[in-house]
């Protein structure tokens, strides 16, 4: 996959700086954006129809088969704390060890960027993700607040704009787990950079339609608050080149969430819950692609 709009962009946050900085740390992702629309614009009024579905398309047609499940924080890194001291980063890796286990079961190959307690560089966890050439990235998160009332689950999805003042503190405070760092472009090539703005471009749509699709089904959990679909700068999101979604399971600032997150009953339906929106989300992947199901596995139709 080319290098892409997001991955060609450094974020840094300083100390002292707060959520008023998030502005100023996103202009040059928004002018970048911008620009990307208008070069977009010029080639499909020049006749030059680059689809980002016909480019992703054209890396293989093998259909939708690998996901990469990022266990939030690790090692050093506790993330949030519950008032009782469970920590984000087991609970986040339980989670996603369950769902990489679900997710086999159905056929799919998963890579997890930590398998174990250990802190994991943002760098070497898009690296590899972007190595494996999946066609999806998943992390998982676990939420918390200043105060003990918000609940529920959220799904997030890269924006350069936070939807809402929450979500802008908390893209900034999980982008402080990496030092707020972003890889380096791949290439500085003009054309490439270009295609591969294309690519993303697609790659949000994408991102947002799984967004949706986890959020309904972890939704149907009940317990705390459905809290919708979000967008946020997260860092972790703009590093890799394939549909990328972050997943915050609870907060582990309220108390009944906290119970929850504590349960293995609850911590395999939320692992259930989205492998079910993988499945959906592989199916219209696959349909968009012109890859069709048969008795002998995935081909493509056409």
């Amino acid at each position: 996959m080319m290098g892409s709009m997001m991955g060609s962009t450094c974020i840094r946050r300083r100390g002292g700086q707060g959520v008023d900085a998030a502005p100023r740390a996103i202009g040059v992702l928004s002018a970048t954006l911008l620009s990307a629309t208008l070069l977009s614009t010029t080639l499909l009024s020049l006749g030059l129809v680059l689809s980002p579905l016909s480019v992703a398309a054209g890396q293989g047609g093998a259909g939708f088969d690998t996901v990469v499940i990022d266990a939030g924080h690790g090692g050093r890194d506790h993330g949030a704390r519950s008032r009782y001291g469970l920590a984000e980063k087991e609970v986040v890796l339980d989670v996603s060890q369950r769902l990489a286990a679900r997710l086999r079961e159905r056929g799919l190959k998963v890579h997890l960027t930590r398998d174990g307690d250990h802190y994991v560089p943002l760098v070497r966890r898009t690296s590899l993700a972007n190595a494996t050439t999946a066609d999806l990235f998943i992390s998982v998160h676990a939420n918390s607040a200043e105060t003990p009332r918000p609940s529920g689950v959220e799904t997030y999805f890269v924006s350069l704009d936070a939807s809402d003042a929450q979500a802008g503190r908390l893209a900034l405070r999980e982008n402080d787990a990496f030092e707020g760092v972003l890889p380096g472009p791949a290439s500085q090539d003009p054309l490439a950079a270009l295609l591969g703005d294309l690519v993303v471009t697609e790659h949000l749509h994408e991102s947002s339609e799984f967004a949706k699709l986890v959020q309904h089904e972890l939704a149907d959990l009940g317990g705390g608050d459905a809290r919708g679909v979000k967008q946020a700068p997260f860092v972790v999101l703009m590093g890799v080149e394939m549909p990328a979604v972050l997943v915050e399971i609870g907060f582990l600032s309220n108390v009944r969430d906290e119970g929850e997150l504590r349960s293995p009953a609850h911590r395999e339906a939320i692992a259930l819950s989205v492998s079910r929106a993988v499945e959906a989300f592989g199916k219209r992947y696959d349909a968009r692609r012109g890859i069709r199901r048969g008795a002998q596995g995935r081909q493509a139709a056409r």
